[in-house]
């Protein structure tokens, strides 16, 4: 009884913690190469304007 409930616990509650934490993380790496790549855009325009 314990042993399945410990099972449900983890799987109902532990393996969503555990998507979420890697899908964030590799997403606020995706996020950070995105915004370098704006900010580096962003200055090409302005250098292109002048």
């Amino acid at each position: 009884m314990l042993d399945e409930n410990l099972i449900n616990t983890i799987a109902n509650i532990g393996f969503p913690i555990v998507v979420c934490t890697y899908l964030l993380t590799k997403l606020d790496k995706r996020l950070e190469v995105l915004t370098d790549t704006i900010t580096k855009l962003n200055t090409i325009i302005e250098n292109k304007k002048e």
